[in-house]
């Protein structure tokens, strides 16, 4: 048999394993997804029904009612933490914190990656290794040096106070992301530059900023998440008014009711869950890109 009518003859059944394992493939990943995205669906679906809807068919029961008043309610009149102003407030707590906290963190972590990768000094490789130390710390070892240093400075129960923490606290990674990145900007651009006549910040801001784009998306888009969903420093370091979103949530178990208002904690969680939500969906591509990118480098 030729090897032209043999191909012809295996070909079919080839190509039949092959859309079998993709279809196998898929529904994994189908099943995954659905599993994933079940309680969110759960807790969506709640934040739009009646109390009673969901009192006489359970929380997973398909929704017999809709309304959009609980998350008017929860923004503006649900009591939390001792107060009845809503959750609003705390929110923009949490913009008020997590806003100049990324930026800060990311220009001082591109600026740290800049020197740690392009104007090395003697034990640049030992200070890159200690900062990144920070990468692998927990939180919890932390507290008691910052309760003691956010008293020193009077920052207690502060926005101001959360704004330094996460600023310190993030420059592991961002310096992290930064120097690895940088490392692939070769090192003749620089040695030109400076032949040239140009100094430290005129290379940093013409050059070296201008090729930064795709890892200050990933610092960026990482910083904000994890400082807008980080809950220990919020609720270890704030009370009352001053607490950012995720501390404040606890208030939600604590309304002083014995009846849960299921539909008005739902829509408060997703109200605490769209802006990292809203970022990863605008730029979730880039934060992809980015890292590939750097990997790439």
């Amino acid at each position: 048999m030729s090897e032209a009518v043999r191909h012809d003859l295996l070909a079919p059944a080839g190509g039949w394993h092959r859309r079998r394992a993709r279809l196998g493939v898929h529904l994994v990943l189908l099943a995954f997804a659905l599993c994933y995205l079940l309680p969110l669906a759960v807790v969506v679906l709640n934040s739009f029904r009646d109390l009673g809807d969901i009192g006489r068919n359970g929380l997973l029961a398909v929704p017999r009612s809709f309304s959009l008043a609980h998350w008017s309610v929860v923004w503006n009149r649900f009591c939390v933490s001792g107060g009845c102003a809503g959750i609003a407030p705390f929110f923009f707590n949490s913009l008020a914190m997590a806003i100049p906290a990324t930026a800060i963190s990311t220009m001082l972590g591109a600026l740290n990656g800049y020197i740690l990768s392009k104007w090395r000094f003697p034990g640049s490789q030992t200070v890159f290794l200690l900062m990144t130390l920070g990468v692998f710390m927990p939180g919890q070892m932390v507290l008691l040096p910052w309760a003691i240093t956010l008293g020193w400075l009077g920052l207690t129960n502060t926005i101001a106070g959360l704004v330094l923490i996460h600023c310190v606290q993030g420059l592991s990674f961002t310096t992290l992301f930064c120097r690895n990145y940088y490392v692939g900007i070769p090192d003749e651009l620089i040695r030109a530059a400076r032949i040239d006549g140009a100094g430290f910040w005129r290379i940093f801001l013409r050059i070296v900023l201008p090729l930064s784009p795709p890892i200050l998306i990933v610092t960026v888009i990482w910083q904000f998440t994890g400082i807008w969903n980080e809950f220990l420093f919020g609720v270890t370091f704030s009370s009352g008014a001053h607490q950012p979103i995720t501390a404040a949530l606890i208030g939600l178990a604590t309304t002083g009711t014995s009846v849960h208002q299921y539909n008005v904690e739902s829509a408060a969680v997703l109200i605490a869950a769209l802006p990292p939500l809203l970022i990863y969906l605008v730029g979730g591509r880039y934060f992809v890109r980015g890292l590939t990118q750097g990997a790439i480098k």
